[in-house]
């Protein structure tokens, strides 16, 4: 691990997580909770299995990853993030709301992956009416489903289908980028739909769940 030499907090933390590739299998552990070296490697499309494993043991003897051997019958290794590694939590909330005015057009070649929805929705979306009836929102996409629930003011994603006893209020299939711009309201519903997005159910549940834009007066 390379240093900076400088003795500065900025770069301290820097020498720790600023190398390429850290702060995304942080995200990943953060998303997905406990993970083996094949989810880290699905949830990180482009990273070298050397250069995965050269950042797995750098988190470790950071004390920010530890490993622990599962018990049968996961009988595999599982990565966890340690509490150190967790407070990272704000810092990727914050890189990821500041990205996100670089996310109107994905470059060529693109991956994502569902779980990634995580991040925009905590920041777009919050309950406007906590004693409302329970909502969910299934989001498609080439990758696997992922779901919104609502639910007593906590708004929630995970991945998978919705249940199936329980029709979800309202199914967003297509792209990303329409989802997402549906999601924070710079798309309306009739414009998501003519780019390609299919809205199946009453998209105006959406309404109790982005902020309401101030209009500035002139």
């Amino acid at each position: 691990m390379r240093s900076y030499g400088q003795y500065c907090s900025v770069a301290k933390a820097l020498d720790v997580i600023g190398d390429r590739w850290t702060l995304l299998i942080i995200r990943e552990l953060l998303l997905q909770g406990p993970c083996r070296y094949t989810d880290l490697r699905n949830g990180l499309p482009g990273i070298a299995t050397n250069l995965l494993s050269d950042r797995l043991r750098e988190l470790e003897a950071a004390d920010l990853v530890r490993r622990e051997e599962a018990p049968p019958p996961v009988a595999t290794t599982l990565f966890h993030l340690t509490e150190a590694g967790a407070q990272l939590e704000p810092v990727l909330d914050a890189l990821g709301g500041w990205g996100i005015r670089y996310m109107a057009q994905p470059g060529e070649g693109d991956e994502f992956r569902s779980h990634w929805f995580a991040f925009p929705v905590s920041l777009f979306l919050h309950d406007g009416d906590p004693d409302g009836p329970p909502l969910s929102i299934e989001l498609r996409t080439d990758s696997r489903p992922a779901v919104i629930e609502v639910s007593g003011g906590e708004v929630r994603t995970r991945l998978g289908p919705a249940p199936s006893t329980a029709s979800p209020d309202l199914v967003l299939d297509g792209p990303p980028r329409l989802i997402l711009g549906l999601l924070s309201a710079h798309l309306d519903p009739a414009q998501a739909q003519e780019l390609g997005l299919t809205i199946t159910g009453d998209p105006a549940i959406l309404r109790r769940l982005q902020p309401v834009r101030e209009v500035t007066a002139r």
